[in-house]
């Protein structure tokens, strides 16, 4: 496993196990791709995979020759003009209005490990045997600019991670216009392009569309990834499903603008990018200067889309959250927003915190209106210290009693907004991001704060580091409730206005990495008004996100499968709010809330205190369930069954890594007449174990929604080969049980026989 460099014919083989990815110094000394799949073997010279030809209507690269053209040949890293016509992975202005480059073959290293990236977040490695790293370094002579290409191939996962970084090595200034971090030009357009898009509420749905000549294109231009799509792509061979066939997913840890694009040509090459949205973008490269691309990862299956998942799970949940919570299992929590909203005192605070002590909860939340004048949406944002009318003792001491009470406290910020009613807006209206002479749209009566500008930062810091000092808060939720417009900071010259947006995002990188480096005790949430920054990028910084304000079980089937492509359950935020919704108004049964939530960061959204004796009974059996076996659900593997995108059943299941233990989820939205027959097959079991059904009710925890568990023992091969029977009525006498309601859920458990043959 590693990485083979042939010097003599200037080709790279980047290999594991399972894969192989080959490129080659072209003949013009540009950086072209070979092949990238399954793992072939290495051999001396990989030239027969070049493939270029005559065409009348073509530019040539050398002279008299007909027989080099960069329309027709794959590239690594490619840029528009000097015969390729497609879009370009780089693109730079010049003093003299040129855009045309050249970068050419200087030089290679290998290494064992993986560099940090600078100011930017990425996947990593804690030993150099983890992974191995290829440097190529490409110059344009003319323009005196180094590029940097970075390729990590990671040992034990089907992954590459690539960025660029680009240095001027001259005097003379220049504008950076387009920096992709991933080009890869696929040798044809037979894929399906999958995307997960939405909006607020409904984010991340899977769309699926068949590649066809031109473009096809997903990105933001919002000022962060944003609700309507999200950084990740998927093309999968048309046969391909949950569990053959092959994969490529394509996913940004980046938190901005971004741009994922598939373009084919009229020859059947697909070009695939990623990176920054060169929509807006600029960024002023003077001499001496250097600009780093974030990351891209992209992973290869040819088990299916459960095999290309289940590597983007391992490789976020362990290579790129961080500290104290990356594997720490996480606590129940209760947040009071859907209970009060901003109607709130302390007593009522602690009453809540209270009642859920006693159901099993482990963490308490205080979300919006807790600070300075807040007290509807229209003021207080930017001052944080605590509102002492609502708060007398402060969070200083509300925090603690609520430790008194054996729970642990966490805190609600919004730190990149500020209301115009504020002290910091007063003392400082130049801190929003606006344009001179027009006008400044809000949204939720907001603005947002010039976090390009470091003094803004360094403000802002020094608030939440105060009451963090002097208070015992556990757990943060950070929020973020809008979009940036009018694009515009007064800090910096004409010329750097197109590097605004992305100076923004590595504000808040910097605000976040200061915070977990005072704190890391802390567990850290990100939050976008639900999932309007629910990216690798964030995962970085906090292990889990708040999936979306959308708390519905029904429509959280389509928000939590939808994110399960490239996230783990881990980093899903996920909880059990009231009935009807606050946002459909729906009306769910608790169980199917909990059933749901489970596949997640599980907790409450609601006031307990309101609960029946008998919806508090349920709490403590899903309290208890949960407390036993998120460890399994958030790092065992997780499988797709069947999609809630095909239909009115949704399942998914995960195994615990020894294969000892499954966790199954079955989820009926409506309730159907004379039913058809069922079996659901399971997947990832050991083929010859034995395995039994848990009784959930035997041990205090049934969801009461199980009809009994099933009986006797079953194969793993039989569990995966004929599947577990899920048949049922909707008509006559049976039609009066819970099982043939509207929204129906079950949760099986299954467990290997010790004392199996």
């Amino acid at each position: 496993m590693g990485i083979f460099v042939h010097e003599k014919t200037g080709e790279f083989h980047l290999y594991n196990n399972e894969i192989s990815y080959i490129m080659k110094v072209l003949r013009n000394g540009q950086l072209g791709q070979l092949y990238f799949g399954k793992r072939i073997a290495q051999k001396d010279n990989y030239d027969y995979m070049i493939e270029n030809s005559y065409r009348p209507t073509s530019a040539y690269v050398f002279e008299g020759e007909y027989s080099f053209s960069l329309e027709h040949l794959k590239q690594e890293y490619p840029s528009y003009g000097t015969s390729d016509f497609r879009m370009p992975a780089v693109e730079i202005l010049q003093k003299n209005g040129s855009r045309i480059t050249n970068f050419t073959y200087v030089s290679s290293k290998v290494y064992a490990g993986k560099p940090k990236l600078a100011s930017l977040p990425a996947t990593y490695t804690e030993k150099d045997e983890e992974a191995d790293t290829l440097e190529i370094l490409l110059r344009d002579e003319l323009l005196n600019v180094e590029l940097t290409l970075y390729y990590t191939i990671f040992n034990e996962e089907n992954a590459i991670a690539r960025s660029a970084r680009f240095e001027n090595k001259g005097g003379e200034e220049m504008q950076l216009t387009t920096a992709m971090s991933l080009s890869l030009d696929l040798p044809d357009a037979d894929y399906a392009w999958m995307q997960f898009s939405g909006y607020w509420s409904r984010e991340r749905h899977l769309k699926e569309r068949t590649l066809q000549p031109g473009i096809t294109s997903i990105n933001s231009t919002r000022g962060d990834s944003g609700h309507v799509h999200n950084p990740f792509v998927v093309l999968k061979r048309p046969s391909a499903d949950e569990f053959q066939g092959e994969a490529l997913g394509f996913s940004l840890v980046y938190s901005g603008n971004f741009l994922a694009q598939a373009e084919v040509d009229s020859f059947g090459v697909t070009r695939m990018m990623m990176g920054i949205n060169p929509f807006g973008f600029s960024w002023c490269l003077k001499g001496g200067e250097s600009f780093q691309t974030p990351e891209a990862v992209v992973v290869y299956s040819d088990k299916g889309l459960n095999g290309m998942s289940q590597t983007f799970h391992r490789l976020y949940r362990y290579r790129l959250a961080r500290g104290e919570w990356r594997e720490k299992e996480r606590p129940i929590l209760i947040n009071n927003w859907e209970a009060t909203y901003f109607n709130f005192n302390e007593e009522k605070l602690v009453e809540i915190a209270r009642t859920a002590k006693e159901d099993g909860v482990e963490l308490f939340v205080l979300d919006d209106g807790w600070f300075s004048t807040r007290c509807t949406e229209t003021s207080g944002l930017g001052d944080w210290w605590a509102n002492t009318d609502r708060l007398p003792n402060g969070i200083k001491g509300l925090a603690q009693r609520i430790e008194d009470l054996g729970m642990k406290f966490g805190l609600w910020f919004e730190l990149e907004m500020v209301n115009k009613d504020s002290e910091l807006y007063r003392a400082h209206p130049d801190w929003i991001i606006k344009t001179p002479g027009r006008s400044t749209s809000h949204g939720r009566k907001q603005y947002v704060l010039d976090f390009s500008r470091k003094e803004v930062v360094d403000y802002i810091y020094g608030l939440v580091e105060k009451i963090l000092s002097e208070s015992k808060v556990s757990y943060i939720k950070w929020d973020m409730n809008r979009y940036i417009t009018e694009c515009f900071s007064a800090a910096y010259e004409a010329g750097q206005q197109g590097e605004i947006f992305h100076r923004y995002i590595l504000g808040v990188y910097d605000l976040y990495e200061r915070l977990i480096s005072k704190f890391p005790h802390i567990l850290f949430e990100s939050c976008a008004s639900g999932g309007g920054r629910f990216d690798p990028g964030m995962l970085y910084y906090a292990p889990q996100a708040w999936a979306s304000d959308d708390s519905d079980a029904v429509e959280r089937l389509k928000i939590q499968y939808g994110s399960s492509y490239a996230y783990p359950v881990s980093s899903m935020g996920a909880h059990v709010s009231v009935a009807p919704n606050h946002q459909l108004y729906r009306i769910t049964p608790m169980e199917t809330r909990g059933n749901v939530a489970y596949f997640g960061a599980f907790g409450y959204e609601l006031d307990l205190t309101k609960l029946s004796e008998e919806d508090h009974a349920i709490v403590r059996r899903q309290i208890a369930f949960m407390k036993k076996y998120r460890s399994l659900i958030h790092n065992g593997t997780f499988y797709r069954l069947k999609s809630p995108f095909e239909g009115n059943i949704t399942a998914w299941m995960v195994v615990s890594p020894d294969k000892k233990q499954a966790v199954v989820a079955y989820f009926k939205v409506l309730s159907e007449t004379t039913s058809p027959f069922r079996r659901l097959k399971l997947q990832g079991l050991q083929e010859n174990t034995r395995y039994h059904e848990v009784d959930l009710a035997a041990e205090g925890m049934d969801t009461s929604m199980q009809k009994g568990v099933q009986p006797g023992y079953f194969y793993g091969n039989e569990l995966m080969n004929v599947g577990l029977v899920t048949s049922d009525y909707s008509v006559g006498e049976v039609s009066k049980e819970k099982h043939c309601a509207d929204f129906w859920s079950r949760i099986i458990v299954l467990e290997a026989e010790e004392d199996c043959p």
